[in-house]
C-alpha cells in the first residue's frame, strides 16, 4: 500500500517511507521489488463487453423485469380478447407494445452509454507519457526511462511541456515557479501554481492539493524534482476511471 495522505507530510517524510534519497534515486534492487508490490505504471486494459453481455445488463435491473412481466401477461391477455369485436383484439395489444417499446429505447440508450463509458477510458491511455526522466543509484545523472516502468520511490524530473508521467509529490523547484495544466483532471480552466511546503488539510480536494503533480496533466511552465507515489490504476485519475 502507498503513502497515506501525503499532501500532508513533509519531503522528507515521505523519502523515508520509500527509503530513497533525492539526490541518488532508487537502486535497481529497489525499482524491482516495487514493480512485483505496485506494478506497472499503466492504466489497465479493459476487455470491451459483448453487445450480448450489454444487452442482457439492460434487463437485470428489478424494475425493467417488472414492466417486461407485465408487458408478458398484458400481451397473454390480450391474445384472450382476440374472441371479441376484430377493432378491440387490436387494442387490447396496444398496451404491451407501449412497454416493450419503452423497454427497448431505454435498453439501447443504456447500450450506447455503456459504449461512451468505455470509449472514455481508452480515450485515457492517449494522455499516459511513453518516456519519463529519473534519478537512479545506478547513474550519476538523469536518465530516461519508459514510463510504464516508473514506480513509486523513483525521483522524477518534469520541466515545461511534459507530460506528468505519475503521481507526484514535489520535493524541489527549480526555477522561479511551477505551474500545471490540470484540466484533464480537475477542470480548473487556468494552470496552477505548485509549492514543496505541507498541505495541512488531510481532507484536501485535488485542486487544494498544491504539492502533487497528477499523472496525465502537463507542465505549463518551471522544472522541478518529485517522487513518485502513485503508479497505474493508484493514480487519481486511475481512481476516477476504474
Amino acid at each position: 500500500m502507498g503513502v497515506e495522505t501525503p499532501w500532508a507530510k513533509t519531503d522528507q517524510e515521505i523519502l523515508r517511507f520509500f527509503n530513497v534519497k533525492s539526490d541518488v534515486g532508487l537502486s535497481k534492487e529497489q525499482v524491482a521489488d516495487n514493480q512485483k508490490r505496485y506494478g506497472l505504471n499503466e492504466l489497465p486494459a479493459e476487455e470491451g463487453k459483448s453487445l450480448m453481455e450489454l444487452i442482457i445488463e439492460q434487463f437485470e435491473d428489478l424494475l425493467v423485469r417488472i414492466l417486461l412481466l407485465a408487458a408478458c401477461i398484458s400481451f397473454v391477455l390480450a391474445l384472450f380478447e382476440q374472441g371479441g369485436e376484430h377493432d378491440e383484439g387490436i387494442t387490447a395489444f396496444v398496451e404491451p407494445l407501449v412497454i416493450l417499446l419503452i423497454l427497448i429505447a431505454n435498453a439501447v440508450v443504456g447500450i450506447w452509454q455503456e459504449k461512451n463509458a468505455e470509449s472514455a477510458i481508452e480515450a485515457l491511455k492517449e494522455y499516459e507519457p511513453e518516456m519519463a526522466k529519473v534519478f537512479r543509484s545506478d547513474r550519476k545523472q538523469v536518465q530516461r526511462v519508459l514510463a510504464r516502468e516508473i514506480v513509486p520511490g523513483d525521483i522524477v524530473e518534469v520541466a515545461v511541456g511534459d507530460q506528468i508521467p505519475a503521481d507526484i509529490r514535489v520535493i524541489q523547484i527549480n526555477s522561479t515557479s511551477m505551474r500545471i495544466d490540470q484540466a484533464l483532471l480537475t477542470g480548473e480552466s487556468v494552470s496552477v501554481q505548485k509549492q514543496t511546503e505541507v498541505v495541512d488539510d488531510l481532507r484536501a480536494v485535488n485542486q487544494d492539493k498544491t504539492n502533487l503533480l497528477f499523472s496525465g496533466t502537463n507542465v505549463a511552465s518551471g522544472r522541478c524534482i518529485g517522487v513518485v507515489i502513485g503508479t497505474g490504476q493508484n493514480t487519481e485519475i486511475g481512481k476516477v476511471n476504474f
